[in-house]
């Protein structure tokens, strides 16, 4: 049984009231966690910490951040050995993908940090130099399918710029945020510059969102929680980041080559048994293939290794909408019924004959569930992928009119013949339902900084 604690000001603590962390695999009791209701103590560790933190040179903080990917490194079996605890995820996806990954961004940032260059713009009698200064205390909630990685996404630029962190990872996956506050503690990073809360989100997570003295909020999750966050910080003039929900569309055109599309398509499918945000839950096939790309799909599908849902309430919903689709006139192609084990398992789910515009097509479902559609032209396909009130991600599959389609996709991040393939550099962030702002590269230092213009003028 593992004690998850809260970090707070160097100091692992404890609440009187804890709660069950529950394994996805078996539904054992794995952890048990905090249930912090408030947050005062932490926001007076984190600016108690924030002055010395904030006076650093950026080169500083970033040997820091290179220690703490050190750290990671050098623990990145129990990394994934926690996060495929948590997330009941294979061994393979918590290694490849989130501890992984986990490393590269505060590696990322490091190297980022070292190489920002300062912006001036010259007049004809005076000179403007830009600095940025850190914004103070930040509130970063991260969500429970990639733990880790979404929360180092966010930690790593916020440390880098001169922030002190109030994080809070998800109450259903907690166990790996608990491990690298440990691991921060261990290298001897500063006390107070990263606090890790645990706690229900209406609870702790609304206490950080509401809290005076944090000054911006990086949140990851679903929309409906986003609205709630919005309306808490924007009256309160508080720098907001939102990545929210996704239904993307995997768009295979009349002259995609299928050796690259089918598998590209498949994992997009049912990666972390479709519990990522940017997975391409709606495949749309040129008519002209359709059959074999199906035929090959199906195929494939029969050899992808999947882990459970993240809980049985979450897999409840996601056979809800198995149910609504066949209500709805849709053909259950493969899968569809929960595998007789205990955990939250699920079969990998194909369903067709289903209206692009259909609930099952155009609402959120977050499990290893897709619907597959047919279309005749490209510009059929265009409609039918942006006929969604989310614009996170998608992709495009074809040898000659990639880029072309995809210029036309309501999305934040479109891939052309591969899928999940991460530049940190380039923005992050969808449009419509699916956020506000972007993330990565010079995104993440301008939110997690002020921007401030010192305007000389020439003798």
């Amino acid at each position: 049984m593992i004690q998850v604690q809260n970090l707070v000001g160097g100091k692992f603590v404890t609440t009187d009231e804890v709660f069950d962390d529950i394994s996805p695999l078996d539904n054992s009791i794995i952890a048990k966690i905090p249930r912090t209701k408030n947050v005062d103590d932490v926001v007076e560790a984190a600016i108690n910490a924030h002055s010395e933190w904030a006076l650093l040179s950026i080169e500083q903080r970033c040997e820091w951040l290179d220690r703490i990917a050190d750290s990671l490194q050098e623990n990145i079996e129990e990394v994934a050995r926690l996060e495929a605890l948590d997330t009941g995820k294979p061994h393979e996806v918590a290694m490849n993908v989130d501890a992984s990954r986990s490393v590269n961004n505060f590696r990322f940032f490091a190297d980022f940090g070292r190489n920002l260059k300062s912006e001036t713009f010259s007049m004809p009698d005076a000179t403007n130099y830009v600095m940025r200064k850190p914004i103070g205390v930040v509130g970063l909630i991260s969500p429970w399918n990639l733990p880790l990685y979404l929360l180092s996404w966010k930690i790593a630029p916020a440390l880098l710029m001169g922030n002190c962190v109030i994080a809070k990872p998800s109450e259903i996956t907690p166990l790996t945020a608990h491990f690298l506050g440990k691991l921060c503690t261990e290298i001897g990073l500063p006390d107070g510059v990263l606090n890790i809360v645990n706690g229900y989100g209406p609870e702790v997570g609304q206490a950080i969102v509401e809290h005076p003295d944090i000054k911006a909020i990086s949140f990851t999750g679903g929309t409906a929680t986003g609205k709630i966050v919005a309306a808490t910080a924007a009256p309160m003039f508080k720098k907001l980041s939102l990545e929210l929900g996704g239904k993307n569309a995997s768009l295979v055109l009349d002259d995609a080559d299928l050796d690259i599309a089918v598998p590209g398509v498949l994992r997009a499918s049912f990666l972390n048994s479709g519990q990522i945000c940017l997975c391409g839950s709606r495949v749309l096939v040129n008519a002209s293939i359709y059959d074999d790309f199906l035929n090959r799909y199906l195929s494939e599908l029969k050899n992808f290794n999947i882990g459970p849902v993240i809980n049985v309430e979450h897999r409840n919903k996601v056979m809800s909408y198995i149910e609504l689709a066949k209500e709805e006139g849709g053909e259950i192609l493969a899968g569809g019924n929960v595998i007789d084990k205990a955990g939250a398992w699920i079969e990998p789910t194909v369903i067709g004959g289903l209206s692009h515009k259909s609930r099952t097509a155009t609402e959120e479902i977050f499990g290893p569930v897709v619907t597959i559609h047919k279309f005749e032209t490209d510009e059929e396909a265009i409609e039918m992928a942006n006929c969604t009130s989310y614009g996170l991600a998608g992709s495009v599959w074809s040898k000659n009119k990639g880029r072309q389609v995809a210029e036309q996709i309501d999305s934040g991040m479109v891939w052309v013949n591969t899928w999940l393939h991460r530049d940190l550099r380039v923005p992050f962030g969808g449009v419509k339902d699916s956020g506000v702002g972007r993330e990565g590269g010079l995104w993440s230092i301008g939110f997690f900084s002020e921007a401030v213009n010192i305007c000389v003028m020439e003798d």
